[in-house]
């Protein structure tokens, strides 16, 4: 039982970070229905600026991370206008391929300035973990868990209360109506693609606490597994994005602790051809019929 309930904290902390993640993912495809495969790589981005920030420039770790997410946001906003807004009214195919196209050109270029040699990320915390009777729970697992939800519950309400959240949820129902209706569709992208840069960089921070090596291919993997789990929960749905990091890094820290490691990522795949064989639209979400 012991091992039963450290490895559930365990899945709770990774699965915490690929809600995160997993929120960028849903956040950009319930409005343009385009997944960005270069979100990952804003992760890897993030962290890169931290070690900067820190070891070159001499910032505080709190600077250091606010300038992680405003450059985060800023590379998020500058991809969206170079590549993905002269492609808006193209085949998704293009889109996607553009997206493809943008993390491979993100993850060579940080090959290139910083090498493949891993550089230590410069954040800690070193907070006594707390005990619960033979189980211990490191504060870094509470605070990626408590920052994974109060990021959803501020998201939905955002989304379902401010002005700016109802245009995008108007854009995400009909973007020919919301132009009619006299919303800057471009305006509420932008920001779209803000807000789920800005909730990668902080992915990256949490990311990289609990894994402190920074490297090009950093994003890769986390970004995979959290569209895996946004797919999980039914993407473009806030609450699913977070039930499936959730259930996600709980199925793969179970499958490390009573199977092996190794399989880890074989059940993670595993469970998206499962699911898109089974429930395509995800466990929250719901099947449309569309005329054709």
């Amino acid at each position: 039982m012991t091992l039963f309930i450290s490895q559930l904290i365990n899945g709770l902390h990774v699965g915490s970070i690929y809600a995160l993640i997993a929120l960028g993912y849903t956040m950009v495809y319930g409005i343009i229905r385009l997944i960005n495969f270069a979100h990952g790589d804003i992760l890897m981005i993030g962290a890169y600026t931290v070690v900067i920030a820190i070891g070159s420039l001499g910032f505080s770790p709190v600077v250091a991370i606010i300038s992680s997410i405003a450059v985060c946001v800023l590379f998020g906003v500058l991809i969206e206008k170079v590549a993905y807004k002269p492609l808006r009214n193209s085949p998704k195919i293009s889109s996607l391929i553009t997206a493809i196209g943008v993390s491979m050109l993100l993850q060579n270029l940080a090959l290139l300035i910083f090498t493949p040699t891993p550089k230590p990320y410069p954040i800690s915390l070193n907070v006594e973990p707390i005990a619960l009777g033979s189980v211990h729970i490191s504060f870094t697992t509470m605070l990626t868990f408590g920052v994974s939800l109060l990021v959803m519950m501020a998201l939905q309400a955002f989304v379902l209360t401010s002005k700016a959240g109802k245009s995008m949820r108007a854009v995400s129902e009909d973007m020919d109506a919301a132009v009619l209706m006299g919303i800057n569709v471009n305006n509420t992208i932008t920001l779209t693609f803000a807000i789920g840069c800005a909730l990668a960089g902080i992915g990256s921070v949490l990311y990289c606490i609990a894994y402190p090596s920074v490297s090009p291919t950093l994003g890769s993997l986390p970004g995979v597994k959290a569209f895996i789990a946004a797919v999980l929960g039914g993407i473009g749905l806030i609450p699913g994005a977070v039930l499936g990091g959730f259930l996600l890094g709980i199925a793969e820290s179970l499958t490390k602790g009573y199977i092996s490691s190794k399989m880890s990522d074989a059940v993670v795949y595993g469970i998206l051809i499962v699911i898109l064989l089974f429930k395509p639209a995800g466990l929250l979400g719901k099947s449309i019929r569309e005329k054709v």
